[in-house]
């Protein structure tokens, strides 16, 4: 391929991977603040349950539950670290962070087998009680002493605290690891042209998990994704062992994280710890498969799923730099755009910051207090000025941050998928556009409306399962063969072929229908 070629599609995969992480990492930055400014060292390591037996479990349920990616993961294992926390639980949690959230799981409950998630996230669960309980005994008191920290006061200071130690934490050295990430993603579509791993994943393909094990360490995948790939392979009769590997290792780890362990913990543990998890995650991917390969479905002889993976183009694509800005515009949404905007603003506010006070006097000043104003503090209760005075401690403002992460990201689901009459006016709008793209030939314009309607048919499941009345079993044997009509027709788009691209069309128009009158 053109070197030319090859340079564009790592810089247009790259500027993705930065898009599709931006609202995680705006996240990280903010749960890391909070862990520093609020919670403070002693109430961090308190939180991941100290020196007890609880350690493992607590860090599998705050990943879970907070809604970062394996990038903005990064910044809060920093301030773990800085809080005296073991490597072993460190380490737990910048594992199980990434996999799930409320969002991705809701979302993975409604496009696969409820059984399967379950089980992913029991496997999970053991995957990360084996890997932190493995490094605490082959690398004890790997936990460094408490880095000391000033206290910070109650009122205004302490959001402005807040707010300065978000922008300390976008200029750090964690950012540098966050880019190191992102450039293994550029690297990794450089080593894979187009479409080399749409043939990766069989289901009878016992070399399915170790392509999905090689590819996953560079990889960088958004809990979303992941997730919906997942369920991509579950209704096309893929090889789970190759999506349980994907999904734990892709979403879960990369080359940034890697070389953050490597730092801080020496090459040598570094690599025994991820020699020992991937060797994990294989016997746990060989040991589901057969169990939870889905009855009744054909498996398909090639996937579509991994193609973000790949180079976006081939031999003959042409003017790359208009095509890198058309694919990048229509793959973003509002939601992406706005926090990558954030993002950039906090770095340009960041850098300034670290110009003007390379020392962090300010931040210093804002954390100042006198031995009198620090009686004072910590004897008043309810004083009688007013409610604006309670002082509230600092385990409840962070307890009620962290809630409110957890509460938000449930609400966005609202938002994110819209309701049942909403979805059906924008399907039907965009099939419209379909029928008159594939008559006219057209295909441009079909590669980018088929992927949206995709989407809005994935959409509709879950819409319906939110608000309580979740799709009969006829509609939702009316929607999947619509869904499968429109993967012919994507086919067909991809062949460039008329005849099939009419035909499959007109049988796509009519299961869309169908699928009107079910709903």
């Amino acid at each position: 391929m053109d070197i030319y070629a090859l340079i564009w599609g790592a810089l247009l995969r790259m500027a993705q991977a930065l898009v599709a992480a931006s609202p995680t990492i705006l996240v990280g930055w903010l749960i890391a603040a909070i862990f520093e400014r609020i919670l403070g060292r002693e109430g961090t390591y308190q939180l991941f349950g100290g020196n007890s037996w609880r350690q493992l479990p607590q860090a599998w349920l705050l990943g879970m539950l907070l809604p970062v990616c394996s990038l903005g993961v990064i910044p809060v294992m920093v301030q773990m670290r800085k809080s005296g926390i073991s490597g072993g639980t460190i380490l737990a949690f910048g594992l199980t962070a990434p996999l799930f959230n409320p969002i991705s799981v809701l979302y993975g409950l409604t496009l696969s087998d409820p059984w399967a998630i379950f089980v992913f996230c029991m496997c999970s669960l053991t995957l990360i009680t084996i890997m932190g309980i493995l490094w605490d005994r082959l690398f004890p008191n790997s936990a460094l002493p408490a880095e000391p920290i000033r206290k910070t006061p109650y009122g205004i200071r302490r959001v402005g605290a807040v707010a300065l130690s978000i922008f300390h934490q976008a200029t750090s050295v964690s950012s540098i690891y966050i880019g190191i990430a992102i450039l293994g993603v550029g690297v990794l579509s450089i080593a894979l042209p187009a479409g080399t791993l749409q043939r990766a994943a069989g289901k009878d393909d016992l070399l399915a998990p170790l392509t999905m094990a090689a590819v996953s360490t560079l990889a960088y995948v958004t809990p979303m994704t992941a997730i919906v790939q997942v369920a991509s392979m579950f209704q096309h009769g893929n090889s789970i062992a190759a999506s349980f590997t994907l999904l734990t290792l892709g979403t879960g780890i990369n080359l940034g994280m890697i070389l953050w362990i490597a730092q801080h913990y020496r090459l040598k543990p570094t690599a025994v710890w991820l020699g020992c998890l991937v060797a994990t995650v294989l016997v746990m991917s060989y040991g589901i498969d057969r169990p939870l390969s889905p009855k009744g479905v054909e498996p398909a002889d090639h996937t579509h799923a991994f193609d973000g993976y790949c180079n976006p183009f081939v031999r003959q694509d042409t003017n790359l730099p208009a095509n890198a800005w058309r694919i990048l515009r229509e793959n973003t949404n509002a939601a992406e755009i706005i926090a990558t905007g954030t993002i950039l603003c906090i770095l340009t506010f960041g850098m300034l910051f670290r110009a003007v006070d390379p020392h962090q006097q300010w931040m210093a000043a804002l954390c100042y207090t006198t031995p009198k104003s620090d009686a004072t503090e910590s004897t008043r209760g309810f004083p009688p000025r007013g409610f604006q005075d309670i002082v509230l401690p600092n385990s409840v403002i962070a307890g009620i941050s962290i809630i409110s992460l957890v509460i938000a990201s449930v609400g966005a689901c609202f938002l994110y998928y819209p309701p049942v009459s909403e979805i059906r006016k924008e399907m039907n709008s965009i099939e419209a556009e379909l029928i008159g793209s594939y008559n006219r030939h057209e295909w441009e314009k079909l590669e980018y409306w088929i992927p949206i309607q995709e989407d809005w048919a994935h959409k509709l499941v879950v819409s319906a399962y939110l608000r309580g009345r979740p799709l009969d079993r006829y509609t939702q044997m009316k929607l999947q063969v619509y869904k499968n009509k429109l993967e012919l027709l994507e086919h067909a788009t991809e062949d460039r072929d008329v005849d099939e691209a009419k035909e499959f069309g007109k049988q796509a128009a009519l299961a869309f229908r169908r699928l009107k009158e079910a709903i």
